[in-house]
């Protein structure tokens, strides 16, 4: 068997593997940030209707 062709094949495994990780990672920190941003909006939106009331 060739050992030039058993590394590539590592090679590619290991490099799909790193973008399947990365990808996955990718969308963890995007729903985070996503519900980040819902909760600052929530407490912009609550202080702004809270100075509206005191005026």
């Amino acid at each position: 068997m060739d050992d030039k062709a058993q590394i590539s094949a590592e090679m590619i495994l290991i490099m799909g593997a790193l973008m399947i990780l990365v990808i996955v990672a990718g969308q963890w920190i995007f729903n985070i940030s996503k519900a980040v941003a819902g909760n600052v909006s929530n407490v912009v939106d609550t202080a702004k209707d809270s100075t509206i009331n005191k005026m």
